[in-house]
C-alpha cells in the first residue's frame, strides 16, 4: 500500500520548526535531503554503543562496527541490485566518486580518444572530465541541449554522430539538477557498450527518489551521495562492475589498501578496498545503510509518483504567474520532482530571501550548471524541489510567497 504522505513527514524531526515565525516549508531538497528519525538514531547508537575503528581490530566493539560497516556496503549493493557488495566502494558523495573514476581512466586515455559529456551537467560530472582531457590529450565533446529552454531535453539525434568508436568515456546525468529532464539512461548505455564506451552515470538526483537497478541499467559506474536520499553528508558512493574495477589503480594509497609493504614498494588490495585509504567514514556509511532502508519502507516507485504529482502541480500552479519563465520539460511532459523557473525582473536571491521570510527554503543562483546557464541566456534560475515529505498545500504557499515578491517589485 502506498504510504500516508502526511503521517511521512512525522519521521522527519527538522521539519516540525518556524523560521521568521511561519512553519517551516523545505523545498531545497535538490541540494540535500532532510534526515528521518532512524537515521537519525543508526548515527547515535554507533558513537553510543560500539565506536572503533574497522577491520583491524580483534576486540569486540571494533568486530561489532565492521560488522555494521560491512554490512552497510551489503545493503547499499542491494539498494540498487548489484551483483557483489565489492563493487560498492564508500566515497564523500557523488563528486569525489566521479573524481575517482576520472583520474584513474585518464591514465588509459590517449590523443584520438574522445571523451563524451553533455550539455546539461553538474559541473561535478564536467570539470573531472576537463582535467581527465587535458591530462591525457583526449577531446571532450558534449550531446547538446534541444530549444531555447531546453524544454526538449537532451539532442539524442547527435548520439548518431557523436558516439563514435573513438569515444572511450560516456559520462551523463540520470536527472538534471537544473532543468528535471530525466534521461534515457538504460538507452544511453546500450548506445555506448555498442561501440565499447565506459559509462559513468551521475545517479546524484535520481538516486532516492525512484527506483534504481545498475544491472538493468547495463551501467559500468555510477556515483551518488548519502545525503540525497536522506543520509547524512559526507558519504556517498562509487559503484563500479568488478570487471573494471579490478583494472583501475587505486585514486589514493595508504593504510588499509594494501595486502603487503615493503621500503621499495607496495601490492594492493582488491576493490573496494583498494579504493578506502585511510579510516573510513564508518558513522555515516552505517547511517547510509538505515536511510536505504527507510527509502525501500515507503516504496521508491511510490516515492517516484509522489514526487512527479508535486511537480505537475507546481508546473500548473507556478505558470499562472505573470512573467514568469518555467526552465525544462513544459506541463505535462516527464520530469523529475523539480521545477526552475526565473522572472525578467527579478533576481533569483530576491526570490530566495522574500521566500525564507515566509519560511520557504528555495535554492537561487546558477546550481553548479554555469555552462548551461549561458546557453540558455540566463545567470541564474530559482528551484523548487520536493520529496516524499512535501505536499500540495506546501506549492500553494510556495505560490502565494512567490506572488507578494512580485507585486513588492512591481512585476505582478
Amino acid at each position: 500500500m502506498p504510504p500516508t504522505w502526511k503521517n511521512v513527514r512525522a519521521d522527519f524531526p527538522v521539519l516540525h520548526q518556524t523560521v521568521h515565525g511561519k512553519p517551516l516549508v523545505y523545498l531545497d531538497n535538490g541540494a540535500t535531503s532532510q534526515k528521518p528519525r532512524s537515521v537519525i538514531d543508526a548515527l547515535v547508537r554507533y558513537y553510543e554503543g560500539y565506536n572503533s575503528n574497522v577491520h583491524r581490530g580483534l576486540h569486540a566493539l571494533s568486530m561489532r562496527a565492521t560488522d555494521a560497516y560491512e554490512g552497510a556496503r551489503t545493503r547499499v549493493a542491494r539498494f540498487i541490485n548489484a551483483a557483489d557488495p565489492a563493487e560498492i566502494i564508500f566515497t564523500r558523495g557523488t563528486t569525489e566518486g566521479i573524481n575517482v573514476v576520472a583520474r584513474s581512466l585518464a591514465a588509459t586515455l590517449k590523443p584520438g580518444d574522445v571523451v563524451l559529456t553533455t550539455e546539461i551537467e553538474h559541473h561535478s560530472n564536467l570539470i573531472p572530465w576537463q582535467q581527465a582531457a587535458r591530462a591525457s590529450g583526449a577531446t571532450l565533446k558534449y550531446v547538446p541541449v534541444l530549444g531555447a529552454d531546453a524544454e526538449g531535453g537532451l539532442d539524442l539525434a547527435a548520439l548518431d554522430e557523436l558516439l563514435t568508436p573513438a569515444v572511450k568515456v560516456f559520462a551523463f546525468t540520470h536527472i538534471s539538477n537544473t532543468l528535471g529532464t530525466i534521461n534515457p539512461v538504460a538507452e544511453f548505455c546500450r548506445r555506448a557498450r555498442a561501440v565499447g564506451a565506459i559509462t559513468v552515470i551521475d545517479a546524484a538526483q535520481s538516486i532516492g527518489h525512484a527506483p534504481f537497478d545498475v544491472r538493468a541499467l547495463g551501467a559500468d559506474f555510477v556515483s551518488f551521495s548519502g545525503h540525497k536520499m536522506c543520509g547524512p553528508t559526507g558519504i556517498g558512493v562509487l559503484y563500479g562492475r568488478r570487471a573494471l574495477l579490478d583494472k583501475l589503480a587505486p585514486d589514493e594509497t595508504g593504510g588499509g589498501m594494501v595486502v603487503s609493504v615493503t621500503y621499495e614498494d607496495a601490492r594492493w588490495k582488491p576493490a573496494p578496498e583498494r579504493f578506502e585509504a585511510g579510516t573510513p567514514n564508518i558513522a555515516d556509511a552505517i547511517a547510509l545503510g538505515a536511510a536505504c532502508d527507510y527509502l525501500d519502507s515507503l516504496g521508491r516507485d511510490q516515492i517516484a509518483a509522489h514526487d512527479a504529482a508535486l511537480s505537475r502541480v507546481a508546473m500548473e500552479k507556478l505558470s499562472t504567474l505573470p512573467g514568469i519563465r518555467l526552465i525544462g520539460p513544459r506541463v505535462g511532459a516527464e520530469r523529475s520532482g523539480l521545477v526552475s523557473f526565473a522572472f525578467a525582473d527579478v533576481h533569483a536571491h530576491d526570490v530566495v530571501t522574500f521566500a525564507d521570510e515566509d519560511g520557504v527554503a528555495l535554492r537561487g543562483g546558477h546550481h553548479c550548471n554555469q555552462p548551461l546557464m549561458r546557453k540558455l541566456g540566463l545567470t541564474s534560475t530559482t528551484r523548487a524541489s520536493f520529496y516524499a515529505y512535501n505536499t500540495e498545500q506546501e506549492i500553494d504557499i510556495l505560490v502565494a510567497s512567490l506572488r507578494r515578491t512580485l507585486k513588492f517589485f512591481g512585476a505582478g
